[in-house]
């Protein structure tokens, strides 16, 4: 048995937030004094150290569940099938739906009940639920339905990621202009076949709750005079580099190894879009891990630039462009084998090998 991608779509907001709409803000520190120094040098180095100079903000009246219906229509209609043979829904997200201007978020009913409803799944058959597990949600829900494919629990799963991350930010934080918005989805079928045909071929999950797990958290504004009942997303940013160094090569070695594919034949590495300095340093280093001092051209696809980090929605939104030829300079061939990787709050880390 095989679990087979057959189906992907996504949803980029339209609304561009470039980094010079930043150079207007006033931004603190945690200890809530203000950075001395123009707005327009913080925004420069910003984008020197996470190579982002653009990023996507979901509209007003477009929440979570909105872009998650949209990015998962449109897995459904590149798979062509039909939606009442779905067996499950699964939306990664970390925060619910956040309305505009809203305080509270709203997970209940769950976003993957709202999806089944809207996309008009009426089998009670058709289980739904949310999954939460920070930026690897996405790549988690397709471990959790290769294992559910095993158990012969199911035969086909739609698996979403979607999240508005401008809406629990702190824009008196510098690390607030790396956060935004999208949704991407995936339809995953169980079929027949041998380690040779396309499929997922190995995984690897793991969780660091010592001393990381705090490393991104919900905290008070930076700026002085704001309600300490009010919590923004928070992170520590020089740990969570650090972190990801060591952790992320070594958890995707592991999964080389479990799904016995040696490095040379990976063609693609889709990896969490964080940090463009960031994801670059992981990649050298998980090739230093084979003794391989060169990374190959043209292995690991980019939207970081133009999109900013979208939390869950980065991994599926890259892998929907790669696919669907928008970025053009990356190309996907039946039979190669490509890299899911993921970084996030928790710390959860986890890796997927597949086949195309």
């Amino acid at each position: 048995m095989r679990t087979v991608i057959t189906g992907t779509g996504s949803f980029i907001p339209d609304d561009i937030k470039s980094n010079r709409d930043f150079t207007i803000h006033d931004f603190y520190d945690p200890g809530h004094k203000r950075i001395i120094g123009a707005a327009t040098e913080i925004v420069s180095k910003f984008e020197q150290v996470t190579g982002i100079y653009a990023r996507r903000y979901a509209s007003t009246d477009i929440n979570a569940s909105h872009m998650a219906i949209l990015a998962g229509a449109a897995a459904i209609r590149d798979a062509g099938i039909d939606p009442e043979t779905i067996d499950q829904v699964i939306v990664a997200h970390n925060f619910g739906n956040v309305n505009k201007h809203s305080i509270q978020s709203d997970a209940v009913p769950c976003l993957a009940s709202r999806v089944k409803q809207a996309i008009g799944i009426k089998s009670p058959d058709c289980v739904a639920y949310d999954l939460l597990f920070g930026c690897p949600g996405w790549i988690q829900g397709l471990i959790q339905t290769d294992a559910f494919f095993k158990a012969g629990m199911a035969r086909r799963t739609l698996v979403i990621g979607t999240e508005t991350l401008s809406r629990v930010i702190d824009l008196y934080d510098r690390d607030s202009m790396i956060f935004s918005d999208g949704a991407g989805a995936a339809v995953l079928e169980a079929r027949a076949g041998t380690a040779q045909d396309s499929g997922l071929l190995g995984a690897v999950a793991k969780s660091y709750t010592a001393d990381e797990v705090d490393y991104i958290h919900m905290g008070k504004s930076y700026f002085p005079d704001s309600d300490p009942r009010i919590r923004y997303l928070k992170m520590q940013g020089r740990k969570v580099y650090e972190f990801a160094l060591k952790m992320v090569p070594e958890a995707m070695k592991a999964c080389l190894e479990v799904s016995n594919v040696e490095i040379d034949t990976v063609k693609k590495i889709f990896i969490h879009q964080a940090n463009e300095k960031m994801d670059a340093a992981i990649v050298k280093a998980f090739y230093l891990l084979f003794g391989k001092m060169q990374v190959p051209d043209h292995i690991m696809p980019m939207n970081i630039r133009e999109l900013g980090n979208s939390s869950v929605a980065t991994v599926p939104t890259l892998f929907d462009m790669v696919r669907k030829g928008v970025l053009p300079e990356h190309t996907l061939n039946p039979g190669e084998v490509i890299l899911f990787a993921s970084v996030g709050a928790g710390m959860n880390i986890n890796a997927v090998c597949y086949r195309l």
